[in-house]
């Protein structure tokens, strides 16, 4: 009986964790890609339009420059699997794009290419070699690519939220 009752705590724990957690985390790559995106642009939206401009020093990558480099990176590396770069995005954009409305559009905008272009992937697509950069790599390896760089950015846009005074609005702290 004890056992029984210990097993069925276990498992309500368990079950109240597994609530808890953020949507998309362990559902696979969509889960994760809709995680991060989503993160990525409530931050961005949680942001004061003054501190898109905002650098922790000179020469580091400014809070909008961040964001223009992961919507460049996400256009750059799903180029590798086959959708063409679009023909607005120009070089030098990080630099041109700096408000916090543009910078935003932008970044759904990439955010949402990255979606669509792997919802029409196929496992055998997935495993298809490319080359990027001088590299053998699969599509499966740009996706992971894509996602390990846009999750890398967001730790340096949480760490400039917080340093200057915001708030990430999924932390609560």
């Amino acid at each position: 009986m004890r056992k029984t009752l210990l097993l069925i705590f276990f498992c309500l724990v368990a079950s109240f964790s597994v609530a808890q957690l953020p949507e998309g985390i362990f559902e696979g790559y969509d889960g994760e890609w809709k995680h991060v995106s989503q993160q990525l642009i409530d931050l961005a939206e949680a942001t004061p339009a003054d501190k898109f401009a905002w650098r922790p020093a000179p020469g580091v990558r400014s809070t909008s420059e961040v964001y223009m480099h992961i919507v460049t990176a996400n256009y750059l590396l799903l180029s590798a699997t086959g959708p063409k770069v679009p023909t607005d995005l120009k070089d030098g954009i990080g630099k041109t794009v700096t408000s916090k409305a543009e910078v935003i559009a932008w970044l759904k905008r990439s955010l949402d290419a990255v979606k669509e272009a792997r919802a029409k992937e196929t496992p055998q697509d997935l495993q298809r070699k490319v080359r990027f950069e001088e590299r053998d790599a699969t599509v499966d390896g740009m996706y992971l690519r894509i996602i390990v760089h846009a999750n890398e950015h967001m730790g340096q846009l949480v760490a400039y939220a917080r340093m200057t005074g915001v708030t990430p609005p999924w932390s609560g702290k």
